[in-house]
């Protein structure tokens, strides 16, 4: 279970904000645009020094970050990696972020280390060596992390938990958050026919404590089917905003994130897809909410 520690300097407003990327360093630093926050990846900065770390720490001077992780492997059926933790908790300590979080995936195996982030089946031993590894995770950077819903395309057979309830099962175990994926939903579900709607109503958003969107590339299986790949290389889908919009008419502003991680943008283009989230999150504060998150 989670270890107390002491909250961040700077909490993630609930607000758009936008993933750091080198092509912006000096446009951020010499205009300090008005936005929430910004996300990196944490194995883009485990180098001891260099530019990105001297970009990095003049723009964490003036904005909140949140930190992002993509090789922890979670999922993984072997140990975590101690000298990538080791890693980490350098980086967090470094930077002090606001959030920290990582993906309900696996990466490594044996000596091998795949560039995808795969899917986890839904079994009670997979849910018992995520747990494990997610408790080793926040006793060791004495944090809470937060565990992003995947994008998947196929389904395993052996699955006996359905997502929703396996991710609810994690946080209840562990007392981790959780980053909600909008556009991951709509990939899932358009892949694996499920409702979209339906997964964010039963979703256990009360522990949800980030949003990322992003956009997708859509394709066809063999049989002519949609098929849909999370690309992150183009703006968000109106299908995903309008998917957002629901999610945050039940919860409220969040802190929400535009992933945009190929044939990345001009500035502009970016903080604009950052301030229509915004615009949402404003619409949504004039509805109901049913949901209190547990921030």
């Amino acid at each position: 279970m989670l270890l107390s520690s002491s909250p961040a300097k700077d909490p993630i407003p609930p607000r758009g904000g936008v993933g750091l990327k080198a092509e912006h360093y000096r446009t951020i630093i010499e205009t300090r645009p008005d936005t929430g926050f910004f996300e990196v990846h944490a194995e883009n900065y485990m180098g001891a020094g260099g530019p990105p770390h001297r970009y990095l720490s003049t723009i964490r001077e003036q904005y909140p970050l949140s930190l992002h992780g993509v090789g922890l492997s979670i999922g993984a059926d072997r140990p975590l990696d101690k000298d990538h933790l080791q890693r980490l908790k350098q980086l967090i300590e470094r930077y002090d972020p606001g959030l920290f979080s990582e993906h309900l995936a696996w990466s490594s195996h044996d000596t091998g280390f795949f560039n995808d982030l795969l899917p986890v089946p839904y079994t009670s031993e997979a849910l018992t060596r995520v747990a494990e590894h997610i408790d080793q995770v926040q006793s060791f950077l004495r944090r809470q992390m937060l565990l992003e819903n995947p994008s998947t395309y196929l389904a395993f057979a052996e699955s006996t938990y359905s997502e929703i309830d396996f991710i609810a099962e994690v946080v209840r175990r562990t007392g981790c958050g959780l980053l909600l994926d909008v556009n991951n939903v709509h990939v899932a579900s358009t892949n694996q026919l499920w409702d979209p709607n339906a997964y964010i109503d039963a979703y256990p958003l009360a522990h949800v404590q980030e949003i990322h969107l992003a956009g997708y590339t859509r394709e066809a299986d063999d049989n002519g089917q949609p098929l849909l790949i999370d690309t992150h290389d183009r703006p968000v889908d109106e299908i995903v905003w309008n998917l957002f919009t629901h999610t945050v008419s039940l919860i409220g502003p969040v802190p929400t994130l535009i992933e945009w991680d190929a044939n990345v943008p001009s500035w502009p283009t970016l903080k604009a897809e950052a301030e229509r989230a915004e615009a949402a999150m404003l619409a949504a504060r004039s509805g109901e909410k049913r949901y209190a998150a547990a921030r």
